[in-house]
């Protein structure tokens, strides 16, 4: 977790961790007051997309699974039934930002520095730079990495994870917290699996399941288009379960919070 190695102080947070804190205060306690900091601005930040009825997605991966290239076809296919728009989250360079730009569409790229995932102050600073009562779905584009983007709560709806055929397939076993967190995993790049014989899609289901976790598995290949529809239409129906809860005004949902990261994010020393 964060609170060891410190990684959770960030651009969007540095000015709540260098404030004079009490003699005798420790370093994990200070940590911990983030998490509870960050929560109290992810709660802020869903309130906006609840409002407008925006659904929002935190894609969440190893560095170059497909993140960006998912987005592009998904733009392709969608931009002209839905308004979409997407925060972009890299340690430098508005690459993928620019990608995303490209294809008719909002984007804002947050470059975190040395921070190795995005936190919700940084979120909520891209937000004034998006007119969200023209988004439908937003996308969040994390930072690469399969450990500390799963920790912090961004005011999204759901977390969707890739896993691609060029990885481990036994990755959902050696990064539990990240597919646990997952509300739907993305196995990536099928399209490379001819030439790919080490990874088993059947042994990474296997591995996934053995986490307890029952949530859909959505071979594809961005590329190809192989696969995209059933992704399509899982957006489809998120985006209208979200309208029908603000329409009813029922409670927000939120993204998967595992128990150790629930307790970090409610410990406050």
């Amino acid at each position: 977790m964060c609170d060891t190695c410190g990684c959770n102080i960030t651009p969007g947070n540095r000015h709540l961790a260098y404030k004079p804190v009490n003699g005798g205060t420790s370093a994990v306690s200070v940590l911990k007051k983030l998490l509870a900091h960050n929560d109290d601005q992810a709660v802020h930040n869903r309130a906006h997309f609840d409002t407008r009825g925006i659904l929002t997605i935190n894609l969440m991966s190893s560095p170059g699974s497909g993140k960006t290239a998912l987005l592009e076809a998904t733009i392709d296919a969608l931009k002209d039934e839905f308004r979409l728009a997407v925060i972009e989250g890299d340690l430098e360079t508005e690459n993928d930002a620019a990608r995303i730009r490209a294809r008719g569409v909002s984007a804002y790229q947050i470059t975190t520095g040395s921070a190795c995932h995005l936190d919700a102050h940084m979120v909520h600073e891209a937000l004034h730079h998006l007119d969200l009562s023209t988004v439908d779905i937003l996308f969040i584009e994390n930072v690469g990495n399969l450990v500390c983007p799963a920790s912090f709560d961004l005011g999204q709806h759901r977390n969707v994870t890739l896993l691609s055929v060029t990885e481990g397939d036994d990755k959902p076993a050696k990064y539990p917290v990240m597919f646990r967190a997952a509300d739907a995993v993305i196995l990536s790049k099928i399209d490379l699996l001819p030439v790919l014989d080490d990874f088993d899609p059947a042994r990474a289901e296997q591995c996934l399941r053995q986490l307890a976790s029952t949530v859909p598995l959505l071979p594809l290949s961005a590329r190809k288009g192989q696969g995209m529809a059933a992704w399509y239409d899982w957006l489809r129906n998120e985006l209208a379960a979200q309208r029908a809860r603000v329409s009813a005004g029922q409670l927000t949902v939120k993204p998967y919070i595992q128990p150790d990261g629930a307790r970090l994010h409610t410990e406050v020393g």
